[in-house]
């Protein structure tokens, strides 16, 4: 399963990373707790009813965090706010009769792409990771390491929060869901973009712009990404912020990580590889890198794309049940 801000989603994978069955299950805007649990169970039970005679060996569920791995409990998760304090592991192992295995989902993404995905395309061209830093930029932004072939997970479970470093420290930052100001969430995500777009449409002094006779309350992510490239010039300035910020970010993690791949993952990245803004932020990035040494990464979009989280919860499966 992977179950993000947006959708809950279920898979039935088999050893080699493919995906045999999928279904997915949009998250009731503004749901309780039991009603997202509910959801979540249904599409749980539906590929379980899937596997018929087969033998299911566990559950791997990649879940918007923080979360404690262990536990498989949410702490104030931004994204799914109405299941803080809730064990997954502990409801649904008494409930559906496996073992569940939880990780953070951008955790479990990038344990997906070493595995299966951009890890893979880099070891053909002779270059295992060492290091892959993994950050996926959708309706919010989230990461995770993959050192020497172990994830970070941190003392609780829940390292890898990289959507949360504060970028902007103005008296104008934006705030996160978090409840901070400035944070790389509240600059690149989906929701970000779509935020700072209406924010210059109530701008007196805006730019003119192809947004101007859409419904405010109408646009999103891929609105903006859509103007942008009819060479909407407000669209095309707030995407220029996207870009500054995720150069910045991702320089911190450079820094703080020194990976050999960075893998960008999201509805996000996919919108900035389409028009053709990775260089930019890669070049962002190697301006503000403090050594040569650092340079020496390679920055490329997910080859799994929106089911890296769902193949590395299977991923971990296997791999706590010793049979990777």
């Amino acid at each position: 399963m992977d179950w993000g801000g947006t959708w809950a989603r279920a898979s039935v994978a088999n050893q080699n990373g493919e995906l045999l069955w999928n279904t997915r299950l949009p998250n009731v805007a503004g749901g309780s707790k039991e009603q997202l649990l509910e959801d979540a169970e249904s599409v749980l039970g539906q590929a379980i009813d899937w596997c018929g005679d087969r033998r299911i060996a566990g559950i791997g569920v990649a879940a918007a965090g923080p979360i404690d791995s262990e536990t498989g409990t949410f702490y104030a998760p931004p994204n799914l706010a109405v299941l803080d304090g809730v064990s997954l592991k502990e409801v649904w192992e008494a409930k559906l009769g496996y073992p569940v295995f939880i990780g953070n989902d951008a955790n479990l993404a990038a344990l997906g792409e070493l595995k299966f995905g951009a890890g893979v395309d880099a070891a053909s061209q002779g270059r295992p990771p060492r290091t892959l830093v993994y950050v996926t930029v959708s309706t919010g932004v989230g990461g995770g390491v993959i050192d020497r072939g172990k994830m970070l997970l941190g003392a609780n479970g829940m390292a890898g929060e990289v959507g949360h470093m504060i970028i902007d420290f103005s008296d104008r930052a934006p705030r996160c869901q978090c409840g901070n100001t400035g944070c790389l969430e509240a600059l690149a995500s989906g929701t970000s973009i779509a935020r700072a777009a209406r924010a210059r449409l109530n701008d007196a002094n805006f730019l003119p712009s192809l947004l101007m006779d859409r419904d405010i309350a109408t646009i999103t992510a891929e609105t903006v990404f859509a103007a942008a490239a009819q060479g909407d010039h407000l669209s095309q300035s707030v995407l220029d912020g996207v870009v500054r910020a995720l150069s910045v970010g991702l320089t911190n993690l450079l820094h703080l990580f020194n990976p050999d791949i960075i893998v960008l993952g999201g509805g996000v990245t996919r919108g900035l590889t389409e028009a053709g803004l990775l260089d930019r932020i890669n070049d962002g990035i190697l301006q503000r890198a403090m050594s040569e040494r650092h340079k020496e990464f390679s920055l490329v979009p997910s080859r799994l794309g929106d089911v890296a989280g769902m193949v590395g919860a299977a991923s971990l499966v296997w791999q706590e049940l010793g049979l990777a």
